[in-house]
């Protein structure tokens, strides 16, 4: 670590601390040479392998913004865009690989947008699994149906009822 005063190529850690919300570490380091102390944060940087092999690092704001696009005129704010794309970096950080396929990162928006808006989920499923035809669509909204229906009972059948005639 280069000492940002006088440019000497060595530094002590004085103190380490973990950060607030527990993804950085602070450190405290002084110059041997000049003797002044600076602070660094150390964190955990994603990359994001494509399907090309090419490699960019993690954005969060790169799956709000894919996410926005999904709940364009839905009822979704800007907060919970924001609470989505924490939960999707903290699945992926979780898994504890410093590199994640793309793919995976597409699997870890689908949980959190299923909860957060079914109509956006459906329109961020038919791009990212690439959804061809009408059938596509009924196949994923009958899963979502079957998914809310409590286990063990039967699905709502409409009952005629006799009127004495």
């Amino acid at each position: 670590m280069h000492c940002p005063y006088c440019r000497h190529v060595d530094s002590r850690v004085v103190d380490s601390r973990v950060a607030e919300d527990g993804g950085a570490i602070r450190r405290r380091r002084q110059c041997p040479v000049c003797e002044k102390r600076f602070t660094t944060v150390e964190q955990m940087q994603l990359t994001v392998v494509k399907r090309s092999g090419a490699t960019e690092p993690f954005s969060r704001e790169k799956v709000i913004s894919g996410v926005g696009k999904a709940c364009k005129g839905r009822p979704v704010d800007v907060d919970a865009l924001a609470r989505l794309g924490q939960q999707v970096e903290d699945a992926l950080k979780g898994g504890g690989s410093p590199e994640v396929p793309a793919h995976e990162v597409g699997l870890a928006i689908l949980g959190p947008l299923r909860e957060l808006d079914e109509v956006a989920y459906l329109r961020f499923a038919s791009v990212y699994r690439q959804f061809e035809s009408a059938d596509d669509f009924e196949t994923e909204i009958a899963l979502l149906r079957a998914e809310k229906e409590p286990v063990g009972t039967e699905p709502a059948v409409p009952t005629q009822t006799s009127t004495g005639k």
